[in-house]
């Protein structure tokens, strides 16, 4: 080996935080690729280290592979993600920017733990009024013409994004982002079937119900 190939691929000096940062990052796509038979050698490789370099900052191939997911996991550039959406959009056009954003993680911790052959899952934030606040200064402009708290839209959205990206589900529905959009935001009924949901009070008959001949669901 030539001094200038040893200079290429020796590692540059990183601290070990950062580097086991760079080194999950890197093995992520290959863990969606390869599952737990990723070779060490191969993440080694995707890093831009020697195959010694991994076993400096990690345990064992399993440490890296949950250092990845850990990586992946992470809300904060999720956070940052919606953060950088312009609340002076429309509002439709900003429910299809959040979406478009959910479904990208969501179909992303479907493929991993797929890959992994483990159960994907929400990632459960522990701190869920952060994303609430982001929602809410989002949806500002908007609250007049929400039938519903910023929480709950919130919570709607995100059940709607995890259902649509479900690689057995999703594929199926024949609906993207923008129609999606266009759903929650309008509804499914044209302006002369709207009766506002606050207006309806537990118990109390639905007029429009009666007017039909039919009875209230229960």
């Amino acid at each position: 080996m030539t001094t200038t190939t040893a200079r290429a691929t020796r590692a540059k000096p990183m601290p070990v935080e950062e580097r086991r940062a760079s080194i999950a990052r890197a093995t992520l796509p290959l863990l969606v690729e390869h599952g737990r038979d990723v070779t060490t050698r191969q993440i080694a490789e995707a890093a831009g280290v020697a195959e010694g370099t991994l076993f400096r900052v990690f345990d064992d191939k399993e440490a890296i592979i949950d250092a990845a997911v850990e990586e992946f996991l992470d809300p904060e550039p999720f956070r940052a993600a919606l953060r950088r959406i312009d609340p002076s959009l429309p509002l439709e056009l900003k429910i299809e920017l959040i979406l478009d954003r959910l479904l990208d993680r969501f179909a992303g911790i479907f493929g991993v733990f797929a890959a992994l052959g483990g159960r994907p899952r929400p990632p459960q934030s522990a701190e869920p009024d952060i994303i609430i606040g982001i929602f809410e200064d989002l949806l500002a402009p908007d609250l007049q013409a929400l039938r519903a708290p910023p929480g709950d839209v919130f919570r709607f959205v995100r059940l709607v994004a995890f259902a649509s990206a479900m690689p057995h589900f999703g594929p199926t529905t024949g609906l993207d982002a923008d129609r999606l959009a266009n759903l929650i935001v309008h509804g499914i009924a044209g302006e002369a079937s709207e009766r506002p949901i606050a207006s309806i009070r537990p118990g109390e008959p639905d007029a429009s119900a009666s007017e039909r001949g039919a009875a209230p669901c229960s």
